[in-house]
């Protein structure tokens, strides 16, 4: 069964998920600019401890695995965003977040093909994201990541995906 360990990308360290991290994190996420696109708001510290307890629990269903991570910008010695993996049945379905004042400088991009090679690594064969359709920042990080969109919507937004052998890649 596959397990969040520490990925490591030219500036970033993603690091597996504590309940811990929930004081920085919510410093991070708390901009409401973030949830323009993810809906909600910002969450308190308390709310992101609750949540980060919940995501500690793992998934009711033992076939799925509940991977989460912090990104650690190595640079500014601090956390600046999350990315995150529900994995099972050789699919995993993955999302990006990076606060606003990190914003702009490629890290959700990193973070997040960080995340989609690591999957790979493990052996998971078809990676995909959901992509609000005027979110061209999300969209630019997809991309990024190696998945392409499929024309195919989910809850109003674009699937993307990535399955190894028949990707935007070449030679695979």
């Amino acid at each position: 069964m596959i397990e969040p360990e520490s990925v490591r990308t030219g500036r970033l360290d993603l690091v597996p998920l504590r309940v811990e991290d929930a004081e920085e994190m919510a410093l991070v996420l708390g901009d409401p600019a973030l949830h323009v696109f993810i809906g909600g708001e910002p969450e308190t510290v308390e709310e992101l401890r609750a949540r980060y307890v919940r995501w500690g629990a793992g998934s009711p269903d033992p076939a799925v695995v509940w991977c989460n991570w912090v990104v650690r910008l190595r640079a500014e010695g601090c956390l600046v965003g999350t990315v995150q993996a529900t994995v099972g049945g050789g699919s995993a379905e993955v999302s990006w977040v990076v606060g606003t004042p990190w914003q702009g400088r490629g890290i959700a991009a990193e973070a997040a093909g960080g995340l989609v090679a690591w999957l790979r690594e493990q052996g998971v064969g078809e990676v995909v994201a959901h992509v609000h359709p005027d979110h061209a920042a999300s969209a630019a990080v997809a991309a990024a990541a190696g998945l392409a969109p499929t024309g195919r919507w989910q809850d109003g937004e674009v699937r993307w995906e990535r399955v190894w052998g028949r990707g935007p890649v070449s030679g695979e």
